[in-house]
């Protein structure tokens, strides 16, 4: 079977279920986060805490760094099919997917308001460099991908410190913003919270991204998505098929050596200055190793009738991923923050997960009625409309 024209307009399903497993899953790593307020309840009974930590553990695994790649992906891919859109109707698309950043900087200021964690506003900063780069071949286009994704900057850093036996580890900005975050998110009052968000969270987000090497990890798979796009790699075709296949071996094949040395990088390398260098950078391997697991083992399973029906029940909500995303700031941000509810007191990995999973099933609730009499969510719609007002 051939691949079909990706320069045709089209929407691929398992590109908007991938999208809803995403957000499923940073949904759920939110909750028990407590929405960055970490706060473990000592009052629980004892199997309660023990069921927490095993949770904990088991949803960090899976998709701690893994979901936000996949959405730094997507995004990358959504990128290409609307600038090929533009192009195939003799528009050129750089200034008008510029203004859109724009917009998305606003989407993302007003979601930090109720979330510091906020991906949006990265991704409206770092969004800009798929402009120059939307011409390249896709050959200078992975090489750079490959470049930014070895971690330039942390091997810098690393040699630096390795001809400097007297380096001294200075401590993280991201550690000091985080330290005065405690007072406005326990805090009953809401606007010292929106305050605290915008003034001080969002530095600790920001300065945590770059301390972790999130900036040149999320261009990269901005690439890569672009590439997948250009390749066509989200439609159903043998060929298709097959690469996934490979894919996950590969990848899985990858990840297994990767993340034996990252738990181990600090008896590996007694050196701590050194060892943290390092462990950013194969965390960040190790991370989009798995992450290239989970994508595979989804889209070919999707590609299947057993699990077809299950996956798709995620598309309404990555249709709406936009809308998805901020909601679950503003709802989340109530249910466990002082101004609200302040479940945090109360609400360890277990109970958190829960709670997760019910808004998961109401928000899947809310995009299929709203998607029945609109072609796009509430936020995506007014994006949409304001893009091209």
């Amino acid at each position: 079977m051939d691949i079909p024209s990706p320069s045709r307009s089209y929407r691929v399903d398992v590109v908007d279920a991938l999208r809803g497993f995403a957000i499923l899953s940073i949904m759920l790593l939110h909750n028990i986060e407590h929405f960055d307020l970490y706060y473990f309840p000592e009052s629980l009974p004892v199997g309660i805490k023990n069921l927490d930590s095993g949770i904990w553990n088991s949803l960090f695994f899976l998709f701690g760094g893994k979901s936000y790649a996949i959405f730094a992906m997507l995004f990358g891919f959504t990128f290409f099919i609307q600038s090929n859109n533009q192009q195939k109707k003799g528009n050129d698309f750089r200034g008008r997917f510029a203004w859109r950043l724009v917009l998305l900087l606003l989407f993302g200021i007003i979601n930090t308001a109720f979330y510091s964690g906020d991906i949006l506003t990265l991704y409206a900063m770092l969004g800009l460099t798929l402009i120059p780069v939307r011409k390249w071949n896709n050959k200078t286009v992975l090489i750079t991908a490959a470049i930014l994704m070895a971690q330039p900057i942390e091997w810098i850093r690393f040699f630096s410190i390795y001809g400097n036996p007297g380096y001294i580890i200075s401590p993280n900005l991201s550690d000091y913003y985080y330290g005065q975050s405690g007072v406005y998110l326990t805090g009953e009052s809401f606007l010292n919270l929106v305050k605290g968000n915008l003034l001080n969270g969002r530095f600790a987000s920001l300065f945590w991204s770059w301390e972790n090497g999130r900036f040149f990890q999320t261009v990269s798979l901005f690439m890569v998505g672009m590439i997948l796009g250009r390749a066509g790699k989200f439609l159903s075709s043998r060929s298709n098929n097959l690469f996934w296949k490979k894919g996950l071996i590969l990848s899985a094949l990858l990840f297994v050596p990767l993340y034996m040395i990252r738990v181990n990088i600090h008896t590996l390398v007694l050196r701590e200055a050194l060892s943290q260098r390092l462990e950013i950078i194969i965390s960040s391997w190790s991370n989009i190793a798995f992450m290239i697991v989970l994508v595979s083992l989804f889209v070919t399973a999707y590609q299947t009738n057993f699990f077809h029906r299950l996956l798709s029940t995620l598309n309404p909500l990555g249709r709406m991923s936009l809308t998805n995303y901020v909601m679950q700031s503003i709802i989340g941000s109530f249910i466990y923050y002082g101004y609200g509810l302040g479940l945090y007191q109360f609400t360890g990995a277990t109970y958190s997960v829960a709670i997760g999973l019910l808004l998961c099933s109401l928000q899947i609730f809310f995009c299929r009625w709203w998607l029945k009499n609109h072609t796009q969510g509430p936020l995506e719609g007014i994006w949409h409309r304001a893009t091209w007002m």
